[in-house]
């Protein structure tokens, strides 16, 4: 038995039909979001800048701060944003892959990346090894070695704080160097060809010196790598590299 259309059946045709608009907004925290995410891929906000205030987007949205509050909090948690207490909210660093088992110029490094690299130099002096870091370096206590600490920035991000102590029988020249033109590394692949070297990776907090020169806070955490390099059968070089925790990742084939 077929369907029987009733008498008053009026056929279904565009021209009686009202279309509605069933696009469904989106909740005002993603549009935030979204509006976010826009300026940063647009170039409009660069890594390291300050966006605007959480009041600054209640007004623009029309809304209250705790969903402007929710939408950067996603963000930060997404690592697209970072927050700094009473600082405000900042466009997060993308994060820098570094390799462990290879050691790099971390000039060259940065250049590949597109991005500009500059160091600031804070301590280049000669000491006399006390025992303990006599000890590490395979010299006895008292015996001099070349120190050195700097920070190196990717474009206007300090990515690195960097502690290190030298040989001077490996590389005599280590303390008239200009950093500014030339890498610590760059130098010591010169003038101290690797032979081997033992490092240990750990993540531990910063003291208030490093956190202060990273331009990070005392409790975010740093990615520390301690390396003892070898040349000509004698231990050439001891670093210590501080990294933030939220702009760095390293990595390594095995």
């Amino acid at each position: 038995m077929f369907y029987k259309r009733p008498k008053n059946h009026k056929a279904l045709t565009l021209s009686n039909v009202k279309i509605t608009d069933m696009t469904i907004k989106r909740p005002i925290f993603q549009r935030i979001k979204d509006h976010i995410l826009a300026q940063i891929e647009q170039g409009a906000w660069t890594e390291g800048e300050l966006i605007p205030s959480e009041m600054a987007f209640t007004k623009e949205f029309n809304t209250s701060r705790m969903t402007v509050n929710r939408a950067l909090r996603e963000l930060t948690d997404e690592q697209i944003l970072t927050r700094r207490k009473g600082a405000g909210t900042y466009v997060a660093a993308t994060k820098v892959a570094a390799t462990l088992l290879e050691i790099k110029n971390i000039a060259d490094e940065i250049t590949a990346r597109g991005h500009t690299h500059h160091a600031e130099l804070h301590t280049l002096e000669k000491i006399m090894a006390p025992e303990k870091l006599a000890g590490q370096c395979g010299l006895k206590r008292g015996k001099l070695l070349f120190h050195s600490g700097m920070v190196q920035f990717e474009n206007t991000i300090a990515i690195q704080v960097e502690e290190r102590w030298v040989n001077p029988k490996i590389a005599p020249d280590y303390i008239t160097q200009d950093f500014a033109h030339i890498t610590p590394n760059e130098y010591l692949m010169q003038a101290a060809p690797l032979q081997g070297m033992d490092y240990v990776l750990e993540a531990t907090l910063p003291t208030e010196t490093i956190a202060h020169m990273l331009h990070i806070l005392v409790d975010q955490p740093c990615l520390v790598l301690q390396r003892k390099t070898r040349s000509a059968n004698q231990i050439a070089t001891l670093v210590t590299m501080w990294h933030p925790g939220n702009r760095y990742r390293f990595v390594g084939d095995g």
